[in-house]
């Protein structure tokens, strides 16, 4: 299960016809009621914005941080359609709140596909009907939900944590455009907690930052990314540090899962950045190193060059001296003070043939630390991203 696993909350998802394939391509999670409960988000940093993050965002400002449901269409991003997308954006919500008995501006909206492209939004409103009758609280409805999400995703996304009697649950699409600066792609959480919007959007965003913000695999943000997260309530009240812990552990294991999935990739790397003058600089010197295709391209061909991740931290305008610099993959030291080291050939091999990978740079400066998620670079990426067909 996943966001039908917390008290009060159903879920559907089926193919509505955006999808040329006619696979799954929308989907609705909704209060069980009907009934707007408290509500946080956070949006793409991207200016290109997308009409469904420009809705969703005013939405959730009309209502002080309420929302009934979230409606999310794969197959079209309804990005770079102007006023007409903002328009199918908002015709999209009212279809919803009309089945639902809700308010308009109580829908929030999520879309994910292609940019620049109308949305195909007749067959989307034409869906609706049969969208809302579908829904369901059992594991069916929370599955069919993420499936319905999926672009180049090869797996659905999926996620469950507990903070004593509350239940936090999540799903999310992501395999490409994932870059910090805020979500990184699309995911909806829900608890039965019973918290207040203000606390809400406090532990979403502290969710978010040390989640999906460390999230690099390609280096671009999307024009439509949001993370979403209503709270029915009906769990009762719960201490807003567990709350936290719980939510951060879906969003984690939810980035998790992208990282793991991303497109082309045949490592998932964990790169940390220690020894750093600040926690900032140290994130400064991570994505760095995680943003570099020589990086990249060394992680898919096996081959430990410590140099590159060193010069990427050089030039990265951090505090930095080479003779304290040391790095380590997967715990064996392969270089200290700016030089290699003797170490285990054979084990730092094995480790690197390996699909997960765990790198430190330690810059021997300060208390600074930061990891990111990254992955390799290589030639199925480059297919799958050299058009839009």
């Amino acid at each position: 299960m996943s966001v039908t696993a917390p008290q009060g909350f159903v879920a559907a998802g089926l193919a509505a016809g955006i999808k040329e394939s006619g696979d799954p391509d929308l989907a609705l999670v909704s209060t069980a009621s009907g009934r707007a409960v408290p509500a946080a988000g956070v949006f793409t940093a991207n200016l290109m914005t997308a009409a469904p993050v420009l809705v969703s965002q005013d939405h959730l400002g009309s209502t002080a941080g309420k929302a009934a449901a979230v409606v999310l269409n794969s197959g079209n991003a309804n990005a770079a359609t102007g006023a007409p997308g903002r328009a199918d954006a908002e015709r999209t919500c009212a279809a919803v709140a009309a089945d639902l008995g809700c308010a308009e501006d109580e829908v929030l909206v999520c879309s994910t596909g292609l940019i620049g492209i109308p949305l195909p939004v007749e067959p989307l409103l034409g869906a609706v009907d049969e969208l809302v009758a579908g829904l369901t609280g059992d594991d069916a409805g929370g599955a069919a939900a993420a499936e319905a999400l999926r672009t180049t995703d090869t797996a659905r996304k999926e996620a469950v944590a507990r903070a004593g009697d509350v239940t936090v649950g999540g799903m999310a699409k992501g395999a490409a455009m994932l870059a910090p600066s805020m979500a990184t792609m699309l995911a909806v959480l829900t608890t039965d907690a019973d918290v207040d919007p203000p606390t809400l959007q406090r532990v979403l965003s502290a969710a978010v930052d040390g989640s999906f913000n460390a999230l690099l695999t390609d280096g671009c943000t999307s024009t439509n990314d949001t993370v979403l997260l209503l709270a029915s309530g009906e769990a009762g009240p719960v201490d807003e540090d567990d709350l936290a812990r719980a939510v951060a552990e879906v969003c984690t294991s939810l980035a998790e899962q992208m990282a793991d999935d991303a497109e082309g990739a045949t490592k998932v790397v964990r790169l940390t950045v220690a020894g750093a003058a600040s926690d900032a600089e140290a994130r400064t010197g991570a994505e760095r190193i995680a943003r570099s295709l020589l990086c990249k391209c060394s992680w898919y061909g096996r081959d430990p060059y410590w140099g590159r991740l060193a010069s990427e931290l050089g030039s990265a305008g951090i505090a930095f001296d080479q003779e304290r610099v040391s790095v380590t993959y997967g715990g064996v030291t392969v270089a200290a003070g700016g030089v290699t080291v003797d170490h285990d050939g054979a084990a730092v091999a094995s480790h690197m043939d390996g699909r997960h990978l765990e790198i430190t740079c330690d810059l021997g400066l300060g208390d600074g630390t930061a990891t990111v998620l990254t992955n390799d670079l290589t030639h199925a990426y480059v297919d799958e991203n050299m058009g839009t067909s």
